[in-house]
Order: structure tokens, then C-alpha cells, then sequence
């Protein structure tokens, strides 16, 4: 069918645009699944519909305090200390160098390819975080008891003050994440963490094509798709150049392979013109 919705379908889709089964695709299944993957790791690393920003709650445990908290300088607890040595010949003598790293991390799942910024929601921010906060009480004073317009302009300077002091004295969570490892690492401090407190990841997500079946019928995928199996037939049919059939019909893998080449080439120029998003600029 045009609109495949399934795996099964976009691979038939896929090989029906290269001539099946008019034509004999000389490509193995497991090559055309291969393919396949790349097709989809392509457009989800590189397209903006590959991915989806979504907020990821997640619970401290008591384990994830111990594990940040955890110094080589106490003796005492070192839950997580990871050591890695260097060594070097000096002055004729080997001499080591032991490094230590805390396994101040938490597991994120596998989808998550980008991390922007995390948000803690717990007691540790007095000016804004309950009904005994300063900004509700002020909220109270200036605007529940003064409606006027004189009560909004001091309502909103003031919450404009709140906000500078917040922002010097509640300093940016720092954090590192590649999505290689599936560790998001928090720099921060652990000790200030309280069991049960919820942290917010702002991150990007895959968008399974299992769990939502539209992205098979992506266009952009189902041209690239179908360029990466092309590739494949003439790289599985260069073996063979010059090989002549029955009827004097000669086998031209080289051709097939240079054409898909350039499909490639011309797909992964839309693909930056077009269909990815550019890459943010730093001011100041």
C-alpha cells in the first residue's frame, strides 16, 4: 500500500519502488532490515519529527543521595567511587596517579537523545515554592487586598526583584548527559537533596514508530529508505559487472550504486535545508 503502517509494509513499499516484483531486488532480508535501522536512526537523530521535547518525573532515592554524596576525603563512605589509575616513569621511577569519580548519575531510558534542563520541585526554595512562600504571600497583600492599578505595578517590580535574587542565589543545576551511556550526571548538591523529592527532565524523546505508526508513512523516511536499499542492490551487484545473461543482457551493479549515491546526497541536502533544525547561535 502507498501509506504503509507497519514495518512489514514499509519494507514492501520500499521494494516496490526499487521495480519489485517486476523486477528481482538482490537484497537479502536481513540487509533490507539493516537498512532499515539506519533509515530510521537518520531521521530520528537528524529529523525534528524523529523527536518529540516531553517532561521525564523522577523520584531521589535515598540510594542516588548516598551514591552523590560519597567522598574518598571521609574513609567512610565511598558508595559508587570509581578509581582509574595513570601511570608515568619519572626520573626512572614509576609513579601512579589514582583518579576517583562519583557515580553521581541517574539512568535515563535509552529514547532520550537530548537533555535540555532539569527543574527540582521540594523545599529548598523558599521565595516561590508553597503557600507560606514570600510570593504568595505578597501575591496576597498586594493584589487579593489592592486590585488597583497602582497594586499590579507594585505587584509585578516586586516579583521582578524576587526573581534577580532567585536567580543569584538558587544557582543552574549543572548536568551532563550523552546519549550514549543513558547517564544523566548531576553536579550539584547532594547533600540539600531530600528522599522522595521529584526532579523534572526537559529532554528529547524518540518517536517509536512501533508505538505510533505514522512515521512509517513519513516521506522523508520513505525516500531515504528506499535510496539505502538501492545502494545496497548495486554494492550486492558490483561483484558482477560485466557479467553478461541469456539474451546478451549485461548486469550493471556500478550504475545502480552511483544513482543511489546521488539520491543519498541530494535526500541529506533536503534533509539540512529543509527538514532539520538549526543549530542556535550563542549571543553575549
Amino acid at each position: 500500500m502507498a501509506q504503509p503502517g507497519s514495518r512489514s509494509e514499509f519494507k514492501e513499499y520500499c521494494l516496490r519502488q526499487l521495480g519489485a516484483p517486476v523486477l528481482e531486488i538482490n537484497v537479502a532480508d536481513e540487509q533490507c532490515e539493516d537498512r532499515i535501522d539506519d533509515a530510521i536512526q537518520y531521521f530520528h537523530e537528524r529529523h525534528f519529527d524523529g523527536v518529540v521535547r516531553t517532561y521525564l518525573k523522577y523520584q531521589i532515592t535515598q540510594a542516588d543521595i548516598d551514591r552523590g554524596r560519597a567522598s574518598v576525603l571521609t574513609g567512610k563512605d565511598k558508595t559508587g567511587i570509581t578509581t582509574e589509575t595513570a601511570t608515568a616513569n619519572i626520573a626512572g621511577t614509576d609513579q601512579e596517579f589514582p583518579w576517583y569519580e562519583n557515580s553521581n548519575y541517574i539512568q535515563v531510558p535509552p529514547s532520550v537523545i537530548g537533555v535540555e534542563k532539569i527543574f527540582r520541585f521540594g523545599g529548598s526554595n523558599s521565595i516561590s515554592n508553597n503557600m507560606f512562600s514570600i510570593k504568595y504571600q505578597l501575591f496576597l497583600n498586594d493584589i487579593a487586598f489592592n486590585m488597583g492599578y497602582n497594586g499590579l505595578l507594585s505587584y509585578a517590580m516586586t516579583q521582578t526583584y524576587l526573581s534577580d535574587i532567585d536567580f543569584l542565589l538558587t544557582t543552574t543545576k549543572q548536568i551532563r548527559f550523552n546519549q550514549r551511556q543513558d547517564r544523566l550526571y548531576l553536579d550539584i548538591d547532594w547533600a540539600a537533596c531530600e528522599v522522595d523529592e521529584f526532579i523534572v527532565l526537559e529532554c528529547f524523546r524518540l518517536v517509536n514508530p512501533n508505538d505510533f505508526s505514522r512515521v512509517w508513512n513519513d516521506s522523508f523516511l520513505k525516500r531515504y529508505a528506499t535510496a539505502l536499499l538501492k545502494r545496497q542492490w548495486g554494492q550486492n551487484l558490483l561483484k558482477f559487472q560485466g557479467v553478461k545473461l541469456p539474451g546478451g543482457i549485461e548486469m550493471n551493479g556500478r550504475q545502480i550504486y552511483d544513482d543511489a549515491e546521488k539520491d543519498l546526497e541530494i535526500i541529506r541536502e533536503q534533509m539540512s535545508n529543509t527538514y532539520e533544525l538549526p543549530p542556535l547561535d550563542m549571543i553575549g
